[in-house]
């Protein structure tokens, strides 16, 4: 006999249920099977929820409905004629009793439903097939019984190849109907294991068996080839979630090796959990976390496969964590395995520094990127990714992974190391919309990059950031965003120890916020910043000194070149430089909201309403007012330039006054000299007798990219 489990994720639709059948087939060839199974995935939650909601209302009905068409589609898929009419009916009539099953019941129902479609297609495909009732095979804390039961169900049957039994389901001595815990389905597998005397026990899942670590929190994580059944347990108990803790007791009496396996790569040899002799010289086997929320700490577990010298492997602990900046609240060891305990918001990086220092032979860290936007800055990104990867890791020993990429259609998800498309259980996901796919793929630590230019986006920073993954943005309309809005992304990143980094979103790659942010967390005050930061509106501006062309053919010229918005008036209205005088002024320690800036914009509102074409023609015969204004700045020799400006002044908001305009500088101005795309900056501050001034390229894709970059990296 051989006991096969497969967990939610193994048989969540029609597709993965037909690799589990190729797996049984191939098994049931060799000897005979006892094929134990869970819900499909997600449909125990459903239950739990349908059990909370009032019965006869509309959400219980929605919520039947769902699960209806899910088990639909799977019988659809599967079965054809007279088969699918038999499946249907059997599945109708379970349908029925859960309608009007007691509430704590009603969980039990999903492995039912499991099992009953898989027992008959098997029967289809010709294998003599028994489906077991483990609701009255299994009893609750009484393993005799249940052994009793099982080995003498099994040998009623000595003509039955394939015995189909749900998993987690079993019932209380006194008959009442009960379960065995989330994740039971590998401790009923390991029951009927230890009852048929079985010589196998299989635990297919979506890993490669058991890891050093969640890869899905440490990618660097990989599968550990063989373990001892203490060791196994140890790393189930402290949070490894690819193994029930109980299964291991009834394999490890029996003397039952168990295998983790993976039903999406069912070649790779996965983990066998057996009984080993004593190692001579203990090994590290992998690290766990288990997470407190009430007191904001996560207990993490360094396990090994014999003894070790506690003493010295938690100083090793407490000083790689101090290396990584993370501080350890208690450290202590019971002679074969490390407990630390650290602070919950800094949980993956801690487990990603213990697994660096005892399992990774290498210091290089693995960078999962998530780019979301294809657009000229995003390939630019990814061209200069793939151009430098190997002269970062050597300089920074991190190995940039891109992970994702998305665009308008959605993401596209890229293998991991493992070669599967990413972990997760659509159940866990807290996050909705573009963030979505990314908490269900991303380990802790990843980086989100918006090189977008979305203007509701900034809505999903905050449940990323609270997930623990970190952002980089060049995208300012995501920043300049309700002041209410950019301070909770800024205290879910502090909170979450992750960061928010956007240096790109004003003046491209001019470390302008930089500057800013490093006066102003030192105290020195702002006495004011100007800021020629609108790329299109200098060109504009400073081409219109030198060329005989007029205002409007300059800005068409603009706009065929790509420079504007599709819009023009965008630019000429100050909308761009507001955004980025937001995001300045917030920098510097001001909350400023967009009402209080004074705008003065290039055109009026007469402007408004108008077609592209018509705008263009207003535009050309407003030529003389653009002409008489350049010839009063240039009889001052003075130039134009687009200013965006926030002074020190106690009566205005916040202490200070905002104010974008067009204004006349002449040549003791710093601004006065800069050209084309150029962008400027100049800051006076309390602490410095003289202004710092900023100025560099402010255009082009490739330097946008560069910036993005450099904010991955520092």
């Amino acid at each position: 006999m051989q006991v096969l489990k497969f967990g939610g994720s193994s048989v969540a639709n029609a597709t993965n249920i037909s690799r589990v059948l190729d797996i049984v087939s191939k098994a049931a060839r060799k000897d005979r099977v006892a094929l134990v199974c869970s819900a499909i995935s997600g449909c125990t939650d459903t239950l739990l929820g349908l059990a909370r909601t009032e019965r006869g209302s509309a959400e219980r009905a929605v919520m039947l409905e769902s699960l209806k068409t899910r088990h639909g589609d799977i019988i659809r898929r599967l079965f054809t004629g007279v088969e699918r009419e038999a499946v249907s009916s059997k599945i109708a009539a379970l349908f029925d009793k859960l309608a009007v099953a007691p509430e704590d019941e009603m969980v039990t129902f999903g492995e039912l439903f499991s099992t009953t479609i898989i027992a008959e297609k098997l029967r289809c495909e010709g294998f003599r097939t028994k489906w077991l009732d483990s609701r009255i095979l299994v009893i609750k804390d009484n393993t005799t019984l249940t052994y009793n039961n099982i080995s003498t169900a099994v040998a009623l049957e000595p003509e039955v190849e394939v015995f189909v039994a749900p998993g987690f389901i079993a019932s209380e001595y006194d008959g009442k109907v009960t379960t065995l815990g989330r994740g039971g389905s590998d401790f009923s597998a390991a029951l009927y294991a230890a009852a048929t005397k079985a010589s196998r026990l299989e635990i297919w899942t979506d890993v490669p068996g058991i890891m050093t670590a969640n890869p899905k929190q440490v990618p660097a994580a990989r599968t550990i080839p063989e373990m001892p059944y203490q060791a196994a347990l140890d790393m189930a108990s402290h949070g490894a979630k690819v193994l029930y803790a109980p299964t291991v007791q009834p394999a490890m009496e029996a003397g039952i090796a168990i295998h983790i396996l993976d039903t999406f790569e069912p070649e790779n040899p996965g983990t066998v959990i057996k009984a080993l002799p004593e190692a001579e010289v203990a090994e590290w086997m992998g690290v766990t976390s288990v997470d407190d929320t009430r007191q904001e700490e996560s207990l993490l577990c360094l396990v090994s496969n014999g003894r070790i010298n506690g003493e010295s492997a938690c100083a090793r602990t407490v000083d790689c964590l101090k290396k990584a900046g993370i501080r350890t609240l208690s450290c202590s060891s019971d002679g074969t395995n490390v407990y630390a305990s650290v602070r919950l918001a800094v949980a993956g990086e801690a487990l990603n520094a213990i697994h660096r220092e005892f399992f990774e032979t290498a210091p290089a860290t693995t960078v999962n990127l998530y780019i979301a936007g294809k657009g000229a800055v995003g390939s630019a990104l990814v061209e200069l990714i793939n151009e430098s990867s190997e002269r970062i890791a050597r300089r920074t020993g991190k190995v940039l992974r891109i992970a994702g990429i998305a665009d308008s259609h959605g993401w596209t998800l890229f293998p991991s190391a493992t070669g599967k498309g990413p972990v997760g259980d659509p159940q866990e996901a807290t996050c909705t919309g573009i963030a979505r796919p990314i908490v269900l793929s991303a380990p802790r630590g990843s980086i989100f990059v918006d090189v977008t230019d979305s203007e509701t986006i900034y809505k999903e920073y905050e449940g990323l950031l609270r997930e623990g993954l970190n952002i980089v943005s060049s995208n300012r309309r995501a920043l300049a965003v309700p002041f209410v809005d950019y301070a909770a992304m800024q205290a879910a990143a502090q909170e979450n120890g992750v960061f928010l980094r956007y240096e790109t979103t004003v003046g491209s790659a001019l470390p302008m916020l930089e500057s800013i942010a490093a006066g102003a967390n030192s105290s020195d005050e702002i006495l004011s910043i100007e800021a020629v930061v609108s790329c299109t509106l200098n060109r504009i501006l400073s081409e219109y000194t030198l060329t005989p062309c007029s205002f409007a053919q300059i800005v068409r010229k603009a706009q065929d070149e790509g420079l504007t918005e599709s819009d023009p008036r965008i630019d000429l209205s100050g909308r761009e430089a507001l955004r980025k005088l937001l995001i300045l002024a917030r920098e510097a320690g001001v909350p400023l909201e967009e009402e209080e800036v004074e705008i003065e914009p290039v055109i009026g509102p007469e402007y408004a309403g108008l077609s592209l074409d018509e705008f263009y023609a207003r535009l050309e015969a407003d030529e003389p007012r653009f002409a008489a204004l350049e010839a009063a700045a240039d009889a001052a020799h003075q130039r134009q330039r687009f200013v965006a400006s926030l002074e020190k002044d106690p009566e205005g908001p916040h202490g200070y006054r905002a104010s974008i305009k067009v204004k006349n500088v002449d040549a003791s101005h710093p601004a006065y000299r800069i050209t084309g795309t150029e962008n400027a900056i100049i800051i006076r501050s309390a602490y410095h007798p003289y202004p710092l001034l900023i100025q560099g390229a402010g255009e082009g894709a490739r330097l946008a990219a560069a910036s993005v970059l450099n904010d991955i990296l520092r």
